[in-house]
């Protein structure tokens, strides 16, 4: 386990604990799944890999992903119908996907917004952005080829 990725899961568990949300080892594990991917993940891959060689159950996973969607741990790409692992976890403001269609990265950003009400007094619990294009990486290719 990475650095990193160790730092992401204790903010995830400081994070429920402070919300008295339980981080259970079901949980945790589709946590760091979708860390060490490079790209949003499926929710029967998640499966997959959850739990390798063993007949485990479709809810099981969607019960965990939709626990981490609303602590706020992971985001759900709704044009790809897959998931990814929150970077700014724990942050206010809408979140941002740059999502490229070559070779698959996210890049999430967070943009705080001056009002959290929609029309009429809605209140929105959360946002996501999908922008699809090409990242520096894959234009820079593209372009030499």
């Amino acid at each position: 386990m990475t650095e990193e990725m160790s730092r992401a899961l204790t903010a995830a568990e400081r994070i429920c604990r402070s919300r008295g949300l339980a981080l259970t080892p079901v949980r945790k594990r589709v946590l760091e799944l979708l860390l060490e991917a490079n790209a949003p993940v499926k929710a029967y891959d998640l499966l997959a890999a959850l739990k390798p060689g063993a007949a485990a159950q479709p809810p099981t996973i969607y019960r965990a992903l939709d626990f981490l969607t609303r602590a706020g741990l992971v985001h759900r790409v709704e044009a790809l119908n897959a998931y990814t692992a929150c970077v700014h976890a724990g942050g206010r403001g809408t979140a941002e996907l740059y999502v490229c269609e070559a070779c698959g990265m996210v890049e999430e950003r967070h943009r705080k917004e001056a009002g959290s009400d929609g029309p009429g007094g809605f209140q929105v619990n959360r946002s996501v952005i999908e922008h699809y294009g090409r990242c520096a990486a894959c234009a820079v290719v593209s372009q030499n080829a």
